[in-house]
Parts: C-alpha cells; sequence; structure tokens
C-alpha cells in the first residue's frame, strides 16, 4: 500500500460529511475534477474502494466505514498533536502538579478543575492526594504548582484564593461514649481511642490536628477509611461536615459537642507559592478560580 498523506485524510473525511463531490470541493476550495482524481488515487493507494457511487449521495463502503473511523482518530490526534506544539512554542507549560487536601469535597474540587484542563488538553494534569501538611511540602518544594487544601493564618510562603469552608465536626457512634455527650470532658475522652489521619509529609509539620495528648489512637490514611472506623465504633473522631452530613441526620453517627469539644472551621482555599514567577497555564487557571462563584459553605455549624 502507497503511504497515504494527512491530506487526503482530510479529503475523505470531508467527502463523508458532505456526502457528494460537489460539496466537499466546495468546503475544501478544490475544483470536482481534483476531488475526484484524488479520491481514484486514494482507492487505489490502499486497494479497495471507500464509496458506493452508485446512489445520488456516496455512501461509504463496509471497508470505507472502517477505515475511516480509523482515518477520523488519526485527524484528531494530529489535531491534539498541532495544538500541544503550539502552546510549547508560545511557552506554556506541558504539565501541572496539583494536590488536593484530605478536608477538600473531592466532587467540587474536581469540578473547579474539570472544566479548564478539557479546554487545555496540551497541559498534562497530575493529581495527588495528600493529608495534612503534605499538601504544604509539595508546594512549598516545588513539587506540586497548586494545592486545594487550607493554609495557616499567617503562611508567608503562599497566597490564596478563598473556595469554601469546611466545618470539622467530633462526632462517635450511638453508645461508642461510656458517659453522656455533656459530660465529655477532656480527661474522660482521653481514656478512649481516638481515630486519627496519618500526615503523608515526608517531614510532618508539629501540629496535633485535634488529637489529645496521651490519647489511644488508631491511624487511617483518608477520610473515608477513618469515617468507616468511626460508624464500626473503633473510636472517635473530627470529620469534615460534608462527609458525615447524611450519618448525623440519620443518627448513626452523634455529635460530640460541648464546652470541651466545640469543633472547627477551616477555610479551604487554593494556594501556590508566592513571589514566584507562574506560567501562563498555570496563571490562567488562577485567574479561572478567582472567578468563581462561592459554593454554601457547610452544611451545618459546629
Amino acid at each position: 500500500m502507497t503511504a497515504l498523506t494527512l491530506g487526503q485524510l482530510r479529503t475523505l473525511d470531508a467527502l463523508v460529511a458532505e456526502g457528494s463531490l460537489q460539496a466537499a470541493a466546495a468546503r475544501l476550495g478544490r475544483t470536482h475534477p481534483t476531488l475526484h482524481t484524488a479520491l481514484g488515487n486514494m482507492e487505489r493507494a490502499i486497494g479497495f474502494k471507500l464509496f458506493d457511487r452508485s446512489g445520488y449521495r456516496l455512501e461509504l463502503t463496509q471497508a470505507g466505514s472502517a477505515f475511516h473511523a480509523r482515518a477520523r482518530r488519526v485527524l484528531a490526534e494530529m489535531d491534539e498533536l498541532h495544538t500541544f506544539a503550539e502552546g510549547i512554542a508560545f511557552g506554556e507549560e506541558t504539565e501541572l502538579h496539583i494536590v488536593i487536601g484530605d478536608l477538600s469535597p473531592l466532587p467540587e474540587m474536581l469540578g473547579l478543575i474539570r472544566s479548564f484542563f478539557a479546554a487545555h488538553p496540551q497541559t498534562r494534569l497530575h493529581l495527588s492526594f495528600e493529608t495534612l501538611s503534605a499538601p504544604w511540602e509539595l508546594l512549598a518544594s516545588g513539587k506540586a504548582d497548586l494545592i486545594l487544601h487550607h493554609v495557616r493564618d499567617g503562611d508567608a510562603r503562599f497566597e490564596t484564593v478563598h473556595l469554601r469552608q469546611v466545618a470539622v465536626v467530633p462526632v462517635a457512634a450511638p453508645g461508642f461514649l461510656p458517659f453522656p455527650v455533656a459530660a465529655a470532658t477532656v480527661e474522660r475522652m482521653r481514656g478512649l481511642v481516638q481515630c486519627v489521619i496519618r500526615d503523608s509529609a515526608d517531614s510532618p509539620a508539629p501540629h496535633n490536628y485535634f488529637v489529645l495528648d496521651g490519647a489511644r489512637t488508631y491511624t487511617v490514611n483518608s477520610q473515608m477509611m477513618k469515617k468507616e472506623v468511626i460508624l464500626q465504633g473503633l473510636g472517635w473522631g473530627h470529620m469534615p461536615d460534608y462527609l458525615v452530613f447524611e450519618e448525623l441526620a440519620a443518627g448513626s453517627l452523634i455529635p460530640i459537642t460541648n464546652k470541651y469539644f466545640r469543633g472547627s472551621k477551616v477555610e479551604l482555599v487554593a494556594a501556590r507559592q508566592a513571589g514566584k514567577p507562574h506560567g501562563p497555564i498555570a496563571s490562567k487557571l488562577w485567574e479561572t478560580l478567582k472567578r468563581q462563584p462561592q459554593p454554601a459553605d457547610t452544611h451545618s455549624g459546629s
């Protein structure tokens, strides 16, 4: 088989779309005779007929239909390659690394960036999900371009865009506490197993994240695992409200809120390194996040 050109594949695609030599010629800016010759040359090159010419419109043969489907994939890949090359030529990043933190609601956070990366296919997205201080560590070290997480007040290393608030609520399964919630003092709770999340940072930041000093702990690596451990009555712990809203409403979890345990509200942000030049795609994403409408912050207070 003689090697085909992209021009021949585009001619085939135009013929299929228009259904006639005359219309395809007009679309491509060519004459009817030259397109007729081009089609004949293509069929001789591949060794089989692409179209049934017996009717008013050109109709693909069975072999032609299969061939056209493959040709369209090749054309789409070439278009993507062309867009990719243009992005590099204009200095656009070929990849971005984004880290989503453990308190972030995944559907919502992924929704923030989904349409942006669909519109910028030349930039490959690398996503990772990290806990506690790991997102800060990765951003500060330059291993992440952007994090969707919370940032400590006054951390001058980062600039931020507010995304939403999350209420963090201490919860337990019904019957887990051997005393009424109102009687849950720090000393009494210290005698019960507390479920906590493991910090995925290489060098965890010195912060206790609601952990009671001296308490027995079960350690897990995700909020979903933590939720299940608490639901099974193996321990108590602080959970983001959006993950336990239904369980609290149904009574399969109870809030441990009193004058000793008030929970907390955490501001989720998009954060990037401050005072650092950012590429055009990263900058465009930043501006897109700044324009996002603000969602309702929480399901309930704590």
